[in-house]
């Protein structure tokens, strides 16, 4: 009997995490009120009822209910025409890099590097079409004062286009690679972003085999990037350890033969501590 009432349980799956929940345990209200935060992405900080609406798949009704709540709730702030965000949603990041302890971990580990090159290094995860920086080398060491994508706690970049992004998503099975494609499409950023599906999937493969990922201007015209896996003690992937650069300042050849040694070492580091 009880056998007959599991089977007749609606499941939902989240495609991204691959986890599921019983559909009478899913709250539809909380799922919609993230997807309205989830707006306010690095290309819309300032958001109408409408430009919400249509970002969510929701009704204007809906939206406005949603963007109403959260600003009587304090995440929200409204001019009288737009919604933006307020700093009451940093509590959630400050609540994650104060008891996470890959940022805990990472953080000397980074500034030492710092100290060695004088270069900007950071840590980055994958979060859906996106790699996001969740440590950085303190910014009191560096001496470079070029300010390329990805040097700030929280940044958030296309993961097709950086040199993390592309060793986060080369060390998911090809199942996984062909979901995250099918639901985010190359877009071209710059000539050099890659585009077409097999080409990029054949470099994943390389990626993945060369455990490192060299991406040039492929983000961001004039900046450079290294970066290497970072492994836990289970062998499993669960960050990209990298470096970013301006291309005035260092050389592909700088990169590989002295600075990929050290991330290298250091993502061993990382290992015996996870």
């Amino acid at each position: 009997m009880s056998g007959n009432k599991e089977s007749r349980t609606q499941w939902i799956q989240n495609i991204e995490n691959k986890k599921l929940i019983r559909h009478e345990d899913f709250v539809a209200g909380i799922s919609k009120g993230l997807a309205i935060l989830d707006c306010f992405a690095n290309d819309r900080h300032r958001l109408n009822v409408t430009m919400a609406a249509e970002k969510t798949g929701l009704t204007r009704a809906a939206a406005r209910r949603h963007l109403l709540t959260l600003e009587y709730l304090g995440y929200l702030e409204f001019d009288g025409h737009y919604y933006y965000l307020t700093p009451k949603v940093l509590k959630f990041s400050g609540a994650y890099l104060s008891g996470a302890q890959l940022p805990k971990i990472a953080q000397p580990l980074l500034n030492l590097l710092t100290q060695q090159t004088s270069l900007i290094y950071s840590v980055m995860v994958l979060d859906g079409f996106e790699a996001i920086t969740i440590a950085r080398s303190a910014a009191h060491q560096q001496t470079d004062r070029v300010n390329p994508y990805g040097l700030h706690l929280g940044n958030r970049l296309p993961a097709h286009a950086t040199s993390a992004g592309k060793i986060l998503l080369s060390f998911l099975n090809p199942e996984a690679q062909s979901e995250w494609l099918d639901k985010y499409p190359l877009k071209s950023l710059t000539k050099y972003t890659y585009t077409d599906n097999t080409e990029f999937l054949k470099l994943l493969s390389l990626v993945r085999a060369n455990e490192f990922c060299y991406s040039a201007e492929e983000h961001e015209l004039g900046v450079h990037a290294l970066a290497v896996p970072i492994y836990n003690y289970r062998s499993d992937v669960i960050a990209a350890l990298n470096i970013v650069s301006p291309t005035g300042r260092t050389s592909k050849e700088y990169l590989l033969q002295h600075i990929l040694p050290l991330l290298q070492e250091t993502a061993r580091e990382f290992r015996q501590l996870l």
